[in-house]
């Protein structure tokens, strides 16, 4: 209720203040002598039935303080209500298919639905005030009084309208109708319209013929019988929201500003030229009586129509398309084609165009059918990287079932070993098995390179180092013959370290040999050292290599261990290292020092990326 007095009270006051403001002698001479009538318009249509109650208002009462007959003053009210409010319900009537939006000049449309409604009003205004007059003081109807009537309201309303509508904009004051329950017979009130109109229009043809007063009271009352029947049509849809171009919105601004302007400069042109116009020879009467009003009307409509029609011309042949192209944004999600069907209908009427519309539509529908496309093909890569992850996590569990999966524990060793690969499998090996009662075999290995080619020469070296011990115990002869079969079909030139050891229990000797595998960290006397070893040729690279077959008495402890682990780098680029490592079994008291070891690594590195694959293999002799 509050914003309803609020819009009552706002009105009224904004009526006496124009009318004030605009009663100084200056505007009556340039013949603005009614501009506080545009307002009905303006108040109507911002306010609805509020606007046009306190404009009305406001109007009776200047009226009669001016000395207008109560008798006058009546049907004048009825009237100014009925135009206000028509202002009103003709900018919420539903048209073709565009949208219906509180009132706002962002387009062509709202522009040409803004100035038409104006001339509609101040038409049927200015006509049934101009029969009033002949109807009141028994006289024929003077031309030059509608004239006046006319010109003062449109061209207030006009003026006042762009100003009111941005302000109210603004600061959100516009009332807008509640959708009715009552449905609407859209021919009837077509119909209406229709009439109303044509009421007017006749009655305005007349003007110069008609002296019956009876004739002038059939006019007003038909004219006004019929307005306020249209007014009964109830609001059956839904006020859209703002979603128009921006780019639209900015032009129409820029091209309102510039039309305020110059009607503001004809004003002020005819103000300063007035004693000229008034003392011209054979001077247009209107032109005399009415200078501001004429000159202001004549030079915005030099302007206003070329640009409007300009702005139409952009807006069909520019913005509408860039703001369809805009609409390709709902049919695009993240990792998914783009519904070209959607978007046929949509460039399908650009695409012929010979301009830039019809390059950019051409280059949106070579773009959608490219990324189409490319998401199918990154779908068919996805696809197979799916069945090749598949692929791999088999191969990683095929892979760690074919190490040692637990320790071997006896009253006279412990032996135990870890391996994790950089990627999901890797070239690293270990192994670890009694071969007989007496006799332990120890073996780690690392082929060249990473990933699924050194897991398979990994697996095939790590088989036949088994096959072959169950024939030879000479670790040496098993790698030269090792290396003249990885020789033999090797087109991929690749190689691999390795370090094969068999560990007597009885004698606690242990035989081994080296082809170019790390020196492994063996402990005496309380303290780990490098074992200084032949270094060997790595496997696959030259047959007929002789590796040399060594022997130690062990009664401590042996650690092997692929550089995987050594060359761990951390953020700084600085590498794990031999040193540190022995450092660590010397410093280490534990039992088990493979995930101490992992940690110390893992503290050292800093979570830095692992590059190569690590394996580790201990046997610990038991001397208790």
């Amino acid at each position: 209720m509050k914003s309803k007095l609020k819009k009552i009270l706002a009105s009224f006051i904004l009526m006496i203040v124009i009318h004030s403001i605009f009663s100084l002698d200056i505007f009556i001479e340039l013949g603005i002598y009614y501009p506080h009538v545009g307002l009905l318009y303006v108040l109507g249509l911002l306010f609805g039935p509020y606007g046009a109650l306190g404009a009305v208002l406001a109007n009776v009462i200047l009226n009669f303080y001016s000395g207008q007959p109560i008798m006058e003053l009546a049907p004048s009210a009825i009237i100014s209500f009925g135009v206000s409010y028509l202002a009103y319900k003709l900018w919420y009537v539903k048209i073709k298919d565009y949208k219906i939006t509180k009132p706002k000049l962002d387009n062509p449309y709202h522009l040409a639905l803004f100035l038409i409604s104006i001339i509609i009003c101040g038409l049927i205004f200015s006509i049934v005030h101009a029969n009033l007059t002949g109807i009141f003081y028994n006289t024929k109807l003077d031309e030059y009084e509608f004239v006046s009537y006319f010109l003062n309201f449109i061209n207030s309303a006009f003026i006042l309208g762009i100003l009111g509508i941005w302000l109210c904009d603004r600061i959100n004051f516009i009332d807008t109708p509640n959708r009715s329950k009552r449905h609407a017979n859209e021919r009837l009130y077509r119909i209406l319209f229709y009439l109303m109109i044509t009421a007017t229009i006749l009655s305005t043809m007349s003007l110069l013929f008609v002296g019956d007063t009876n004739i002038l009271v059939v006019h007003v009352m038909v004219i006004g019988i019929l307005l306020f029947a249209y007014l009964t049509r109830p609001f059956n849809h839904e006020i859209e929201s703002d979603g128009g171009s921006i780019i639209l919105k900015n032009i129409v601004r820029i091209f309102l500003a510039i039309t305020l302007f110059i009607a503001v400069s004809g004003i002020v042109l005819s103000a300063l030229n007035y004693t000229y116009i008034t003392h011209l020879n054979n001077i247009n009467i209107y032109l005399y009586i009415m200078p501001a009003l004429i000159i202001s009307d004549v030079v915005i409509t030099l302007f206003f129509i070329p640009g409007f029609v300009i702005l139409k011309y952009i807006e069909n042949k520019v913005i509408n398309p860039i703001s369809s192209f805009s609409e390709i944004e709902k049919f695009i999600h993240e990792n998914e084609k783009i519904e070209s069907e959607g978007l046929v209908d949509i460039y399908s009427k650009y695409v012929n165009e010979h301009n830039e519309i019809g390059t950019l539509a051409r280059s949106y529908t070579d773009l959608i059918n490219h990324n189409n496309n490319y998401i199918e093909n990154i779908r068919e890569i996805e696809g197979e990287k799916e069945r090749i992850n598949a692929e791999l996590d088999i191969a990683t569990r095929i892979q760690a079932a074919s190490l040692p999966t637990e320790a071997i524990e006896t009253d006279e060793f412990i032996v135990d070993g870890y391996s994790h690969p950089a990627k999901e499998v890797g070239g690293d090996f270990f192994d670890y098995y009694m071969i007989d009662e007496d006799n332990l075999a120890i073996v780690i290995g690392d082929a060249s390179g990473k990933g699924v080619p050194a897991a398979l020469l990994a697996m095939i070296t790590q088989v036949m180092v088994k096959q072959m011990l169950e024939h030879n115990k000479d670790p040496s002869q098993i790698l030269y013959s090792l290396n003249n079969q990885l020789c033999e079909n090797n087109p991929e030139c690749m190689f691999l370290t390795m370090w094969l050891g068999i560990y007597n229990l009885n004698t606690k000797k242990l035989i081994f040999s080296n082809a170019g595998h790390n020196s492994p960290l063996i402990k005496e006397n309380g303290k780990f050292i490098y074992l200084n070893i032949e270094t060997g040729l790595v496997l696959g690279i030259m047959e007929d290599f002789d590796y040399v077959l060594e022997e130690m008495t062990l009664d401590e402890e042996l650690v092997l261990y692929t550089d995987g682990i050594t060359d761990a780098n951390n953020i700084n680029d600085e590498m794990y290292g031999e040193d540190r490592l022995k450092e660590f079994f010397n410093f280490e008291s534990g039992e088990e020092p493979i995930e101490p070891l992992l940690k110390d690594i893992n503290d050292f590195t800093k979570g830095h990326d692992q590059f190569d694959d690590m394996t580790l293999l201990y046997l610990r002799i038991k001397n208790d």
